[in-house]
């Protein structure tokens, strides 16, 4: 992909992010000097959560874009019913977390925000995931394992769990990863051709 003079910033810690984007086969650097508090709690609309959060990361970062500069960050949630699962606290977070997504369908939502210093756009995708039901051992040796707790709804899909408990996927493995590549990609381009 032609950069045409600008310099990606990838304003995320997360190593699958920056695995996913690296895989773009692009140059960025990452800076993840933001002021965004995160809180979702007051929001009804729960698909709308990710694509608010991910605007937030946008607007909280440290400091102005400059002209060449384009400014990538994310959000995503994992939807069980009508709960919203984001990072878990603690080992007993995980472990609930865990049991609420066993031998059930879940959703995962993740939301792309890219800005430069005269434009902004931000898409979501949502991908469906069923777990078989999962055993209470198997739960513990993933989270003391793993350790999930950067995790939303507490499990990687790449890891041990995913390889282990998960029965069916509807939509794009990154997505449930945290970053649809496939539309990343198609947005990236638009902005770099300006």
């Amino acid at each position: 992909m032609e950069l045409n003079g600008k310099r990606i910033i990838l304003g995320s810690a997360s190593p699958r992010r920056k695995e996913l984007l690296g895989g773009l086969g692009i140059d960025f650097e990452t800076d993840t000097g933001n002021t965004f508090q995160e809180d979702f709690h007051d929001i009804s609309m729960l698909h709308e959560i990710p694509s608010i959060m991910s605007v937030g990361k946008s607007h909280g970062f440290h400091r102005p874009l400059a002209d060449d500069e384009i400014l990538i960050t994310s959000d995503t949630i994992v939807i069980c019913g009508n709960e919203v699962l984001g990072k878990p606290s603690d080992k007993a977070d995980a472990v609930r977390m865990l049991g609420l997504l066993s031998g059930r369908q879940h959703e995962v939502v993740t939301a792309v925000t890219i800005r430069s210093s005269v434009s902004e756009e931000t898409f979501s995708d949502t991908a469906l995931v069923r777990f078989r039901d999962l055993t209470n051992e198997e739960i513990d040796y993933y989270i003391d394992k793993y350790r999930p707790f950067d995790k939303a709804g507490a499990y990687g899909v790449q890891e041990w769990i995913g390889y282990i408990g998960i029965e069916s996927i509807q939509g794009s493995f990154y997505t449930i990863m945290g970053f649809p590549v496939h539309k990343v990609y198609l947005h990236l381009k638009k902005f770099l051709a300006v």
